[in-house]
């Protein structure tokens, strides 16, 4: 008779077995993998509820974690209105443009349009719901191919979305107008409606960010057609944005020059803050190091003691006779930070010489990040693939709303970003938002958030501000205003938390 272990084994064997070969993690009904395995799977942690008959994979010990449901939550949503709507459902216009807009973010309720809806309010996970209502579908229908999602396209979201959208949402509308190419994308929608006041609200978006001539076409071809257009800005500012192919570029432009004018509007003050004289800039940085490295690495769940930080900076740590230090991963992370501080103290020796910092940070940060992980390519732990360039696969932030860029949008992001942090001269505010934008990227696999606090301190350095470490007693807060960034686009908060940093100025 099979042992308790060995029936649990085969059911997750079974569960492996569906996921491989429908490509997804979501899935419904008993029939997909039977009542048994169903029912050992759920029992042992390795599944949970979402609603009645469908399910999602866990982790005993990690049941009612945030991440797994944020993970799979877009999954859900395909599955099961294309279980129960079939192809006759999609997002409304407004959510449309937010995911195309890049911006995945769980909303706490996702509305459906179907004709075949019921007006019914599902209640989710973690507080998250659906609402499916019974309405029209988009003329012309697209489908997301990361996930699946049924959207509306961009022109025809544009115009059918309501006018307070483009004061509420300014960013994810300004991000899908920039990816507007000519007026025939418009043109085809709003004549086909014979709708002149959503040609004319569009005219005057097109032309609040720079693009007069899609304006000028869209008024003269309606009036052409016997169409009374009037034009009508719909937003409360006017900023410029070329066209750009990548939504994703065009976001974190956008989201840049908001944030940048937030930080502006606190006007902080800085005079408190004790700079530090150019000449003992490196010195400062070494005689912080052990307190930095404890932080840096113990935030990001590292095991690690000063007596083993000393030791590796020391160069008594010998993977190769002790026994010790060679079973220890902390010992990799402790030699890899070492060495990845060593490289960002000749970066900021660098910047001190007179280069651009935002250059400075382009050409090395990816260099800060392979020194991170060069001790675990040394034992084998890594291939040296998985450090050339950037990641090639989704990743997730535990127990954040806020989903990572997808693995095609991190190249123009990150050369969108390199681009903001050389022209930008205010260097608290190259700290901050390049922090930001970092980890709200995540080009890597793995090592984003002490990449991203190299980043934040290389820059401060640029004006002779001090080294500033983000202590560990401070983690829960440090998330909380990046989440609050990420998810609701205040930056106030981060810039806030750093700040108070500096203006204390203790070492951890």
């Amino acid at each position: 008779m099979a042992t308790l272990n060995e029936r649990l084994s085969l059911s997750l064997q079974i569960l492996k077995e569906f996921q491989d070969k429908h490509s997804k993690l979501i899935f419904t009904g008993e029939g997909t993998i039977g009542r048994t395995h169903l029912r050992r799977l759920l029992d042992n942690g390795y599944l949970e509820r979402i609603i009645k008959g469908w399910y999602m994979p866990s982790f005993p010990g990690r049941e009612g974690d945030t991440s797994i449901w944020y993970a799979c939550f877009w999954d859900f949503i395909v599955e099961y209105c294309n279980n129960r709507f079939g192809q006759e459902w999609s997002l409304t216009p407004e959510e449309s443009l937010a995911i195309h807009s890049g911006n995945y973010m769980i909303p706490n309720q996702i509305v459906i349009r179907s004709p075949k809806a019921s007006n019914n309010v599902i209640t989710l996970k973690h507080g998250n719901s659906m609402l499916d209502i019974t309405a029209s579908l988009p003329q012309h229908s697209f489908t997301e191919p990361r996930f699946g999602i049924k959207l509306y396209p961009i022109p025809e979201a544009l115009a059918m979305a309501s006018p307070g959208y483009f004061q509420s949402e300014k960013i994810n509308a300004r991000t899908c107008l920039a990816t507007i190419e000519s007026a025939s994308d418009i043109l085809r929608v709003v004549t086909e409606n014979g709708n002149s006041l959503r040609a004319g609200r569009i005219a005057g978006a097109m032309r609040n960010i720079g693009r007069g001539d899609i304006s000028d076409e869209i008024l003269t071809t309606m009036s052409r057609l016997g169409y009374d257009v009037r034009e009508d800005d719909p937003f409360e500012d006017k900023i410029i944005i070329p066209f750009s192919e990548s939504p994703y570029s065009a976001r974190i432009r956008l989201t840049w020059m908001d944030m940048r004018n937030q930080i502006l509007d606190e006007a902080l003050d800085f005079s408190a803050v004790k700079k530090v004289d150019t000449d003992d800039i490196i010195m400062k940085m070494d005689e912080r190091y052990v307190n930095d490295a404890y932080n840096s690495l113990s935030i990001e769940g590292y095991r690690v003691t000063e007596e083993l930080i000393k030791k590796v900076r020391d160069g008594n740590w010998n993977p190769d006779d002790d026994k010790d230090d060679a079973e220890r991963k902390n010992a990799l992370a402790a030699r890899g930070y070492y060495q990845a501080f060593k490289r960002v103290r000749e970066s900021v020796s660098a910047i001190l010489s007179g280069e651009n910092p935002g250059e400075v940070f382009d050409k090395e940060h990816d260099n800060w990040h392979f020194e991170l992980f060069e001790p675990c390519v040394q034992a084998g732990i890594i291939s040296i693939s998985e450090l050339i360039g950037y990641r090639n696969s989704q990743v997730y932030i535990r127990g954040s709303k806020h989903t990572p860029l997808n693995p095609e949008a991190v190249r123009p992001a990150m050369k969108t970003l390199c681009e903001l942090m050389k022209t930008e001269d205010n260097s608290f505010i190259r700290s901050i938002l390049g922090h930001f934008f970092f980890v709200y990227i995540h080009p890597y696999m793995d090592g984003n958030g002490r990449t991203a606090r190299f980043v934040l301190n290389s820059m401060l350095c640029s004006s002779n501000f001090p080294w500033t470490i983000v202590p560990l007693d401070k983690r829960e807060s440090y998330m909380q205003v990046l989440e609050a960034a990420s998810v609701g686009n205040d930056i106030r908060p981060f810039a806030h938390f750093i700040y108070n940093l500096m203006i204390n100025d203790v070492i951890q």
